[in-house]
C-alpha cells in the first residue's frame, strides 16, 4: 500500500510538472487548443452579377426587409414554398387578384432597393 501512494504522488508530480499555464503557452501551441468551423465560410461570399451589380445573399435578405409584411409574406409563400396564388389567397383570405399584386408590386421595390444598394462589379 506504502508503494501505491508512492507511485500515486510520483505520478501527480510528474503530471504537474508537465502542466503548464495558457500564458506560458507559444501561439503555435494556442492554435492547436481548438478549431474552427469553416462550413459557412464561403456562404458570406458568393455573389451573384445582375446588370453589372452584385448581390450577395445578405444584401437580399435586407432588401425581403424593406418590403411591407404582407408583400414578404406573398413573395416567401410563392417562391420559398411554391404555394400558387390560389393557395395563398384561401390561406390569407384575400383576393387572388391582391396576391398576384402584391407579388408583382415586390419586384419593383426589390428592383429599387437593390439598384441602389448593390454594389458595381469590377472585372
Amino acid at each position: 500500500m506504502k508503494n501505491e501512494a508512492i507511485n500515486t504522488y510520483n505520478q501527480r508530480r510528474q503530471r504537474q510538472s508537465q502542466e503548464m499555464t495558457f500564458s506560458d503557452l507559444t501561439p503555435q501551441e494556442e492554435n492547436q487548443l481548438y478549431s474552427l468551423d469553416m462550413y459557412y465560410e464561403g456562404e458570406e461570399t458568393q455573389v451573384i452579377r445582375i446588370a453589372g451589380k452584385k448581390i450577395t445573399q445578405k444584401l437580399l435578405v435586407k432588401a425581403m426587409h424593406t418590403l411591407p409584411d404582407e408583400k414578404r409574406t406573398a413573395v416567401l409563400l410563392y417562391y420559398f414554398f411554391n404555394m400558387s396564388d390560389v393557395e395563398i389567397s384561401q390561406l390569407l383570405d384575400i383576393p387572388r387578384s391582391t396576391v398576384q399584386y402584391r407579388r408583382t408590386s415586390s419586384f419593383e421595390l426589390l428592383k429599387r432597393f437593390l439598384e441602389v444598394h448593390a454594389d458595381e462589379w469590377i472585372d
